[in-house]
């Protein structure tokens, strides 16, 4: 009797299931029920509030890689998911409800993207919208310690006709959270690491207007110097060394400065890509600049110092060959003396001869005659003013030897002439100078960029 009554049972059971079948239902079910279509404007006109002095909680979320979630509720929106199959969250076009007033205001370009064209609503008046948006916006940059510079770059998001009283800013991530989450959307870095993320809540008043909330993302990036050290400062570190390396160019041929010149116009073209790099407008001059221009400003300091080693070393060359002209003269004026010495010996032999013959006379007639004394007499005086000036002859030219020889000695040495000697001195010191200037300003300004 008991299994009589359970198999009727349960045969009154498949009846009622086959009568009333599971219940099929659609998300449109539910906006039939909301009443939610185009033409109906009362959920899209106004803040959706019961109560006019109960501001609405917006709450935002952002990442770096350019999604920005709103969420906020709507009141006016609400259904019991059991009443339709368990649905608990639908998707309708978003010109079908209101939307929050938000704006960024660094935006510096406006989106051209197309907006999301849809909204998610849930059963207990959650509204979301998410937005991929690329963002353009406006950073003031410190570029001083390009290229191991960090940027500090904020983005700030309020509502643009709503006040405090009417909307609530929230942010529902925190900086640690914001930050983790971007460095793992951001796959391909690029130029910058991402180094923080931080989120602010804040408000600010308005004249006599009331108070505005924002939540203030100020991001902090990194720029990846290796690409500029390679192409850029290793370039010009190099062209500085080949500067040093020609003072061991010997000063006495034109090729040094040609050299010279040649690394100082490659610096030029290195400033001109320079240019090209940093931004036009810093308050600060760069670290950059400062270590191309000090470069080569020593590199012009190193050509000047070469045009004058060189006019000196000239100098010393052309009293060289003055000198030696001088030396030409004086052996050609050396030769009247022989000439002289010549023609007095001639005459002195002569002027003997005579005397022989007069003392001749004189001894074979036994007597003095005045006209042959008298002669005797002005030759003799003629005799010693002729030796007289033989010998003064002979003192100047000597004196004149001894000038040449003194100086032609220093070039006979291989130490040069005076203007050479000044020569060496001075691109021996400017060179102690240039190595210790370069050390010194390489060590300070690496301490600055490290900094």
């Amino acid at each position: 009797m008991a299994a009589l009554l359970i198999y009727g049972f349960c045969l009154l059971l498949l009846t009622v299931h086959e009568a009333f079948p599971k219940r099929v239902c659609a998300p449109q079910d539910v906006l039939d029920y909301l009443n939610l279509t185009r033409n109906n404007e009362k959920f899209a006109t106004t803040r959706p509030v019961r109560d006019w002095r109960r501001p609405t909680e917006v709450r935002l979320d952002a990442c770096l890689s350019a999604i920005l979630s709103v969420t906020w509720n709507n009141e006016l929106i609400s259904w019991n998911p059991e009443d339709f199959c368990g649905i608990t969250q639908v998707s309708l076009p978003r010109e079908m409800l209101w939307i929050p007033d938000l704006a960024i205001y660094e935006l510096a370009e406006q989106e051209n993207s197309p907006p999301s064209p849809y909204l998610y609503i849930t059963h207990n008046g959650e509204v979301s919208m998410e937005e991929d948006l690329r963002i353009v916006s406006t950073c003031k940059m410190d570029v001083r310690k390009f290229p191991f510079d960090t940027q500090s770059c904020q983005m700030t998001i309020s509502p643009i006709l709503h006040s405090s009283d009417e909307i609530k800013l929230k942010a529902t991530s925190n900086s640690s959270k914001t930050t983790q989450r971007s460095k793992q959307f951001m796959m391909t870095q690029g130029e910058w690491e991402l180094l923080d993320m931080t989120v602010t809540e804040d408000n600010f008043t308005f004249s006599d207007l009331g108070t505005w909330d924002m939540i203030r993302y100020t991001i902090t990036v990194r720029r990846m110097p290796l690409l500029h050290v390679l192409n850029f400062q290793v370039p010009v570190l190099f062209f500085l060394v080949l500067d040093l390396a020609s003072f061991f160019i010997p000063d006495t041929k034109g090729e040094k400065l040609s050299f010279k010149v040649t690394v100082l116009l490659a610096i030029s073209v290195l400033l001109l890509i320079l240019n090209d790099i940093l931004p036009s407008k810093s308050d600060q001059c760069p670290l950059m600049a400062t270590y191309i221009i000090f470069i080569f400003a020593l590199m012009l300091l190193s050509l000047l110092e070469t045009i004058l080693v060189t006019y000196l070393i000239d100098m010393d060359s052309a009293s060289e060959e003055q000198v030696r002209v001088n030396t030409k003269k004086s052996s050609s004026c050396s030769l009247k003396p022989e000439i002289f010495i010549t023609q007095h010996e001639t005459t002195t032999s002569e002027k003997d001869e005579k005397k022989r013959q007069g003392s001749e006379s004189h001894t074979s007639s036994g007597v003095n005659s005045p006209s042959a004394s008298l002669t005797g007499v002005a030759l003799g005086g003629a005799e010693a003013m002729a030796d007289l000036h033989l010998l003064q002859l002979i003192v100047e030219q000597l004196q004149a030897l001894r000038e040449n020889m003194r100086a032609l000695e220093p070039r006979a040495q291989g130490g040069g002439g005076y203007w050479s000697r000044v020569a060496k001195r001075i691109n021996a010191a400017f060179f102690v100078f240039y190595i210790s200037v370069t050390a010194l300003f390489l060590t300070l300004i690496s301490v600055e960029w490290i900094e």
